[in-house]
């Protein structure tokens, strides 16, 4: 900086009329209190209950294309993650595993902490550049890529609130300074302290809780694990009864002669399933990441893909008989949104009927 324009900073900021905080300016006597709309222009953080949100308005539709540029780099396209970046999607129902997932859709419970977030520190290394419009677009395609909204949802300050995060229960108030301290501060009790002692509950698994000796508790323990075995069996007998129309389809979705049969057909095949790993796995270790498992695809009626969240649609396709064969597959992925509207895989698809019976060649030999 040039000493003509250092000098000219200097005189600035002395004729500038010094504000403080309430506790500075009280104890230190700098400069005044700050005013209130002056407390307001720097306080930009957004609160759970909504307080500070601007007016705006972002679509999935949008935030789809806005992540691309700005975020899918770290995020990956589908908020999966890249390489050790954080992931932004999946994870549900992994918070009490050894590694847990930690992501928007299993662990935070506040959307204002991922809107705040994304819109003061994102993206990585150009931060605040985002508008209040992209950064709600952006807040919605990650709530999409978490299965929490539709494809067609539009989050704005309105509907803000509506939206139900997962974990939104799962963290305590730290109220230890009113429970604990107080408690624990006590003079401990060193006789006397118990009057009468009574056994208030019992152990499910029979004769670990004493009883008085006439057999009640285990003759009714007995009687409740009859009944539960009953209703277990009885809840899962409508399971093992699939529509007609979706077992006969099943019975003709393999081809008449293996895919896999083709070493170059798998060889390309796996090239193209290079579009498709980054959502789905296939194989002995195969596990359900952004989208299901492929093994087994052939034959399987759609959307029951065990321990997968399906959306709505794909789940209703199943249930009115939708199987997937060699011909249904090949169809699905030339346009997935058109094929089954409002499904929630984002890829545009394979326009290429080779490119399909090449990856079909590559999952059934891995498996699927």
């Amino acid at each position: 900086m040039s000493k003509c324009r250092r000098n000219l900073l200097l005189a600035t900021l002395l004729a500038a009329p010094l504000v403080a905080t309430p506790a500075l300016a009280e104890k230190y006597g700098l400069g005044r209190e700050a005013l209130p709309e002056e407390i307001n222009a720097w306080t930009v953080e957004v609160f759970p209950d909504g307080k500070n949100l601007p007016e705006g308005s972002g679509s999935v539709a949008d935030g789809e294309k806005i992540f691309a540029d700005n975020c899918a780099a770290c995020h990956g396209d589908f908020a999966e993650g890249v390489d050790n970046w954080p992931k932004l999607a999946g994870g549900d129902g992994t918070l009490a595993n050894k590694d847990p997932v930690k992501t928007v859709g299993s662990y935070w419970p506040y959307l204002s902490t991922v809107w705040d977030y994304a819109h003061r520190s994102m993206p990585f290394g150009n931060a605040q550049t985002l508008t209040v419009d992209e950064t709600y677009a952006i807040v919605a395609y990650i709530l999409y890529s978490n299965y929490l909204v539709e494809d067609d949802f539009v989050l704005t300050k309105d509907n803000f609130l509506d939206v139900e995060m997962p974990n939104a229960d799962g963290f305590i108030v730290d109220n230890r300074d009113e429970v604990e301290v107080p408690k624990f501060s006590e003079a401990a009790c060193m006789s006397d302290c118990k009057t009468d002692v009574q056994i208030t509950k019992k152990a499910t698994i029979l004769d670990v809780t004493p009883n008085e000796g006439n057999g009640e508790d285990t003759a009714a323990a007995d009687t409740a694990t009859e009944t539960d075995t009953a209703q277990a069996d009885t809840a899962e007998a409508p399971a093992q009864d699939a529509p007609a129309a979706a077992e006969e389809a099943k019975a003709e979705a393999a081809p008449a002669e293996s895919l896999s049969a083709d070493p170059e057909l798998v060889a390309a095949g796996e090239k193209v399933f290079k579009k498709c790993k980054a959502c789905h796995q296939v194989g002995e270790d195969a596990k359900n990441r952004v989208g299901p498992v492929l093994n087994g695809l052939i034959g399987r009626q759609a959307g029951t893909a065990d321990g997968f969240k399906y959306s709505s649609a794909m789940k209703q396709h199943g249930e009115d008989g939708l199987v997937w064969t060699e011909q249904t597959v090949e169809e699905y992925l030339a346009d997935p949104k058109g094929y089954i509207p409002k499904n929630r895989m984002s890829f545009a698809g394979l326009k290429d009927p080779e490119d399909v019976k090449a990856v079909l060649a590559y999952i059934e030999s891995q498996g699927g």
